[in-house]
């Protein structure tokens, strides 16, 4: 019988719909007669069971089940609750064709004809496998999640709902706030703040700024259960659904009493260190950074650099050190010495702001954090000028006391071997005398003015140790040095080679000196003599005279009055400075054998000293020397002062050629 048209189009629809429904791979679909024999296969259906429709139609659909859910009659009572109620829906264990397992989510329809008479059944199947999996992996996260902070007893960790209730609690919570779960769950949030905050709306605004910024954080006082007080860190995070709508927050409080406590007693400390260092003032005490620029500076600083802290915070502190010192990498030796032995310490030259000098005492000590990493250095620095004056000026005291003791006693031995030496003198003086009247002989003429020539040599030699043993008689009158000076220029002029030039340069405002003229003008060719000797290739050889008030602390003899300095300088080798020392010893000489005596600046200095003044010697190896000779100042004027000498005493002498060796020629 050919089919009508409604019939032909229900074949149709029937035939589309199976067709979407074959499409369809994620789910397995498919239908069961009456008693539960498989009559329609998808290709989602072979895809998640493994069988292909020719394997499994008119198979029972329990065999997709496990063995223990075939024994219990799971598939028997599934159909049944289908047929009473229409659907039934379950999840479970299925079993592939290949034995292995998946959990499924399973859905059993009822079908029905037009009569209400019992067709069979579509059933719908889905691997869900991941998905629970996804979920247990969940639950077993939240599970060791809870066990976690449940644990915890050191932070108070527990949710609020939207509106500040308390929705959970942890063991940290109870120990650290002092309520059980079942007391506080449900409570506002705001009880755990105290009576002045929460007037002050303090646990709103928490919310509010943890919804508003993403989190909130924050210390403060909050009360316990049993009303006490403690010093909280609290962090506020907002939880929000998949939707972005506000679940809840959560909060986790810690009880850092003790640690703020330590905190504000290293503050406290620290303050009063700070005042401590700030009201030092004899020390300069300040902190660089690794690189050595200044980060702190206290009042002794400012007092002994003369920087305000404005001035040199984040300054080099190389700026104290001289260029010379800079020049010479002083400053980052000092870091890396402090850095390497955990201390450097020197003493030295320091600069000011006005750029004055002053000897320093310095300690630097490398500052580390907990790691041990430099964080920077402490440096401690004293002015020391004062005491290392005293000590030079006590040094310079006692050296002199034993040179003085020591030129006292060779003073001394000198005066005794010239009393006897001039005895003998004497006695051959007599016999020269007598040799003279007597003898007519040419010989006898010849040697005895030998004899004599040698006794004038030796009255010269005992005059000078007389003179440094102050053992001679002193005819002293009052002289202008002017005069002196210009009338003994020639003989030593004369005496110069070509290549040495004289400068005399002593004016009448010099005052006058009472000393005896014979020994001034003896000292003054023996300086000069010496100056002579010390210039081979020629020099300049300077007489200048100066007139001085002097105090004790101005000079290294110790003078203290009105006194001529008259200095003779010259241009030549200089003196080492181990030999200086020595000089002014009678026989003491760097010349050779047979070129001097050693006693022209031991008759120098005997003279000196004999005057009431002293005598000094400076000298620079390469550079030349200078020899001053200090004169008291005449207590009573010079007479006729009035003529003037025929050449003026600071005119350049050039020197005459030296006719002859001067007798007496002194070192």
């Amino acid at each position: 019988m050919p089919l009508t048209t409604t019939d032909a189009q229900h074949f149709s629809d029937s035939h589309r719909l199976e067709f979407f429904i074959d499409a369809v791979a994620d789910y397995a679909i498919y239908t069961l007669d009456a008693d539960g024999f498989i009559t329609s296969w998808n290709t989602g259906a072979e895809k998640i069971k493994g069988y292909v429709a020719s394997e499994i139609l008119g198979q029972h659909f329990s065999r997709f089940f496990t063995t223990e859910d075939q024994a219990n009659g799971v598939p028997t009572e599934m159909l049944a609750k289908a047929k009473a109620e229409g659907r039934y829906e379950a999840e479970g264990w299925r079993v592939r064709k290949d034995g292995t397992r998946f959990w499924s989510n399973g859905l059993v329809q009822r079908v029905l004809d037009r009569n209400g008479v019992l067709l069979g059944y579509a059933k719908i199947t889905r691997d869900i496998t991941e998905r629970v999996a996804a979920h247990q992996s969940l639950l077993q996260s939240e599970r060791r999640f809870r066990i976690l902070v449940d644990g915890v007893t050191d932070y108070a960790i527990y949710m609020l709902d939207p509106s500040g209730m308390i929705t959970n609690w942890n063991a940290g919570a109870e120990r650290l706030k002092g309520y059980a779960a079942e007391e506080i769950v449900g409570q506002h949030f705001s009880k755990f703040y105290t009576r002045e905050e929460r007037a002050k709306g303090t646990p709103l605004r928490v919310l509010e700024a943890a919804v508003q910024n993403g989190r909130y954080e924050g210390e403060g006082w909050r009360v316990r259960k049993d009303g006490s007080r403690f010093w909280a860190s609290v962090v506020v995070t907002p939880i929000h659904n998949d939707a972005g709508q506000l679940e809840g927050f959560a909060k986790v409080t810690r009880d850092i009493t003790e640690r703020r406590a330590a905190h504000e007693a290293l503050r406290q400390s620290e303050r009063q260190f700070r005042l401590l260092v700030s009201g030092v003032t004899d020390y300069a005490l300040f902190m660089l950074d690794p690189n050595g620029l200044v980060t702190s500076w206290n009042a002794g600083a400012e007092r002994i650099k003369g920087y305000t802290a404005e001035e040199i915070i984040g300054q080099h502190f190389s700026l104290f050190y001289t260029e010379h010192d800079r020049a010479a990498g002083l400053p980052g030796r000092a870091l890396h010495t402090a850095t390497r032995d955990g201390r450097f310490e020197t003493e030295g030259h320091r600069v000011r702001k006005d750029g004055t000098l002053f000897w320093a005492n310095v300690v630097i000590d490398p500052i580390r954090d907990e790691r041990g990493e430099l964080i920077g250095f402490a440096k401690i620095t004293r002015d020391i000028t004062d005491r290392r004056d005293a000590e030079i000026a006590l040094r310079q005291a006692q050296a002199q006391r034993v040179h003085a003791q020591k030129m006292d006693a060779l003073g001394q031995l000198t005066g005794s071997i010239v009393h006897d030496f001039n005895n003998l003198l004497t006695v051959v003086e007599s016999y020269v005398r007598l040799g003279k009247k007597v003898g007519a002989d040419p010989e006898m003429k010849r040697a005895t003015e030998s004899v004599e020539r040698a006794l004038q040599r030796g009255t010269a030699l005992t005059r000078q140790l007389l003179a440094f043993s102050r053992k001679q008689g002193a005819h002293a009158e009052v002289v202008s040095l002017a005069e002196r000076i210009e009338a003994v220029r020639g003989m030593i002029a004369g005496s110069m080679r070509k290549s040495v030039k004289l400068v005399a340069s002593v004016g009448p405002e010099i005052w006058p000196v009472k000393v005896d003229p014979g020994e001034l003008e003896l000292g003054l060719v023996n300086i000069a003599f010496n100056a002579r000797d010390a210039m081979p290739d020629g020099g300049l050889v300077t007489v200048t005279a100066e007139n001085m008030l002097l105090s004790s602390d101005d000079n290294a003899a110790g003078l203290q009055g009105e006194f001529v300095a008259l200095r003779v300088a010259d241009t030549g080798i200089g003196i080492a400075p181990d030999v200086l020392p020595q000089v002014f010893e009678p026989f003491f000489t760097t010349k050779g054998p047979e070129k001097g005596t050693g006693l022209g600046l031991a008759q120098v200095y005997g003279f000196a000293q004999q005057s009431g003044g002293a005598v000094t010697i400076d000298s620079e190896v390469g550079k030349g020397t200078t020899v001053t000779v200090y004169l008291p100042r005449a207590d009573m004027a010079v007479a006729a002062q009035s003529a003037e000498p025929e050449q003026p005493a600071s005119a350049n002498v050039v020197p005459l050629r030296t006719k002859g060796r001067l007798a007496g020629d002194q070192d």
